[in-house]
């Protein structure tokens, strides 16, 4: 009897720890996720601070439509579409995880928009004001991100030039988006601090919080499985990227403290198609535009020059 009940108890236990993993890592939204000026307060982090806000604020002011689409399992997926020219080449934007499209790429829109190209910075599924409740690490986001281009092959019409932005998980979805079979309208992929397979950055960050990385990626594993209906495991960028046809520029900051940049090398070497990837010395995560904005700029300019014309 007493054997009986140990042993529920033990299973219930491990339920208990699944649904908890599950919640905590992948379950959206959380208390101020959706707010743009919500960031980190350490590191470089804290010395940017002032700056990030000036330009989330400037890039607030700028006008916009909002647009939406179905993805493939039935979410609407929301974006901002922003007109700089009939005609001209579309920036597709992709945020990272659990954060906010204008905050993220605060920098990226006006520079866009400088470039006279129109940009649809959209929101992730179960992310912004998009519905859903659960982030996979790009493994379903990199459908979503094909479902946005047929959108702007749909809108803008055959000859649409189509450039696609990614930071962080934004940046493993587009390089993900790389091994599907895309339309030819995608000319090029920008990724910013990419990571190379969902486990492996799981397991990082259990290492950075002490936590025992085996143990606790099998438990949210599980958990993934059972209550978010994902597998982590059955993706990656290093194999996607094998698969790919478009030319991809990564970008990564050598200091990067969350995303390590070994695996944006890793990602270069296993990319089947043309691959550039260059790094910003002392540029922690996702803030290599801000390290050096010019330098950025060029590599942007020069990369996708070769391909939007």
């Amino acid at each position: 009897m007493w054997i009986l009940i140990i042993g529920g108890a033990v299973i219930l236990f491990f339920i208990f720890l699944m649904y908890t993993d599950y919640k905590i890592t992948l379950y959206s939204p959380i208390y101020k996720q959706n707010d743009p000026f919500n960031m980190p307060n350490v590191g470089q982090y804290k010395g940017k601070q002032d700056e990030i806000i000036k330009l989330i604020n400037e890039a607030l002011a700028l006008p916009f439509e909002s647009v939406s689409i179905k993805s493939f399992d039935g979410l609407t997926l929301k974006g901002k579409y922003y007109h700089t020219a009939d005609n001209a080449p579309i920036d597709i934007l992709f945020h990272g995880y659990r954060g906010v499209a204008i905050r993220d790429f605060c920098g990226g829109l006006p520079f866009s928009i400088r470039q006279n190209h129109n940009v649809l910075m959209i929101d992730e599924r179960a992310q912004g004001e998009s519905s859903g409740h659960v982030m996979s690490f790009g493994i379903n986001e990199r459908k979503d991100c094909k479902s946005w281009v047929e959108y702007c092959v749909e809108r803008f019409g055959k000859d649409v030039q189509i450039t696609l932005y990614g930071i962080s998980m934004g940046a493993a979805t587009v390089l993900m988006a790389s091994g599907l079979d895309l339309p030819e309208n995608v000319k090029c992929i920008v990724a910013d601090c990419p990571y190379a397979k969902p486990k492996e950055i799981i397991q990082k960050v259990c290492t950075d919080i002490k936590m025992p990385k085996r143990i606790s990626y099998f438990i949210l594993y599980l958990g993934a499985r059972v209550f978010g209906r994902v597998d982590l495991n059955s993706v990656t960028v290093t194999d996607e990227v094998k698969k790919a046809k478009v030319p991809i520029l990564i970008i990564h900051g050598e200091s990067d403290g969350f995303v390590p940049c070994y695996m944006s090398e890793e990602i270069k070497d296993n990319c089947a198609s043309y691959c550039e990837r260059h790094t910003f010395p002392n540029a922690d995560h996702g803030l290599s535009y801000l390290e050096d904005p010019k330098r950025y700029e060029k590599l942007i300019i020069d990369f996708t020059g070769k391909y939007i014309k």
